[in-house]
């Protein structure tokens, strides 16, 4: 029998429906309006369809969206300032500056000018630190969104153990100290683990964010393990290009329990975290109570 898919298409809706519901009460009873200013540096096609899809979303649940598109060769003093005037502005209550940022631009002294407030994205040393230490933080997406899908397939992770593939900072650290804060036993494991296949197959829950196409495959896999990959791929194969994950789906689908595609997995719960963050920002702000089941 083979595993579960967990759709993540179909859950990103529904958290969609729920920040959209939450922000219509927010209008109706408080007269407030939450709003997402992104930030875009130069034309990167993948950055700009990106921006695209969140402007889009963001009209979509009731929320304003402010785009500040910028040519590739804005000074730092320039990109700076303007998000001086963000953090300063009462209609904006969450700021995404879209990485990567050009080469001339120090993504880290950028992203740690945000107001900490309204780093949706997670990425401010302070939301880090807070996270690091079990304190209300803004989570980064990815990671929040994986945890949703965790915590609505299997209910309590207490006791689970999780095996991280990845130590970035964008996802595999957020998402051990996530998988920690609700009490599972975590592992952070990567491409110099030794015997990297032994370990993973400890997993109850194994996620998979490495940044290799199809590194992990079914011998990887506990039987019955929950499976979460957030890689996305493009490889060529048979003359076209193809989106694949970290995990080699066809193998491990074999032996896990439950398991993400790739596409339509954890890719559209990033989108979906950042409208929650964003209503989550806004509720703060105005010392709000938060959205339920919309945050860590």
């Amino acid at each position: 029998m083979g595993a579960t898919i967990i759709d993540g298409k179909a859950f990103a809706a529904k958290v969609r429906a729920q920040v959209a519901d939450h922000v219509a009460r927010l209008k109706l009873e408080h007269g407030i309006t939450p709003g997402l200013a992104v930030v875009l540096v130069g034309e990167d096609p993948a950055s700009e369809v990106y921006v695209r899809s969140k402007g889009k979303q963001t009209v979509e649940v009731g929320m304003a969206s402010f785009e500040h598109k910028l040519p590739a060769l804005t000074t730092e003093a320039h990109l700076l300032a303007l998000i001086a005037r963000l953090n300063a502005d009462p209609e904006v209550h969450g700021i995404l500056v879209q990485l990567p940022l050009p080469s001339h631009l120090n993504s880290d002294l950028v992203i740690n000018a945000i107001d900490p407030a309204k780093d949706v994205d997670g990425f401010h040393i302070s939301n880090v630190g807070l996270l690091g230490t079990g304190q209300k933080s803004m989570v980064p997406c990815t990671p929040l969104g994986c945890l949703m899908m965790l915590r609505d397939h299997l209910g309590s992770l207490s006791g689970l153990n999780a095996v991280v593939v990845g130590r970035s900072n964008i996802v595999g650290k957020p998402m051990a100290q996530l998988l920690l804060g609700d009490s599972c036993t975590v592992t952070i494991a990567h491409s110099r683990t030794k015997d990297l296949a032994a370990v993973c197959r400890g997993a109850d829950i194994l996620v998979a964010a490495v940044g290799r196409p199809e590194m992990i495959t079914g011998d990887y896999v506990k039987p019955g393990a929950v499976v979460i990959d957030v890689g996305i791929n493009r490889i060529e194969r048979d003359g076209k290009t193809k989106l694949v994950g970290d995990v080699e789906f066809a193998s491990a689908a074999a032996v896990a329990g439950a398991i993400t595609p790739v596409p339509g997995g954890v890719g559209p719960m990033t989108i979906a975290c950042l409208l929650a963050n964003t209503l989550t920002a806004c509720c703060r702000a105005k010392g709000l109570a938060e959205p339920q089941g919309l945050t860590a």
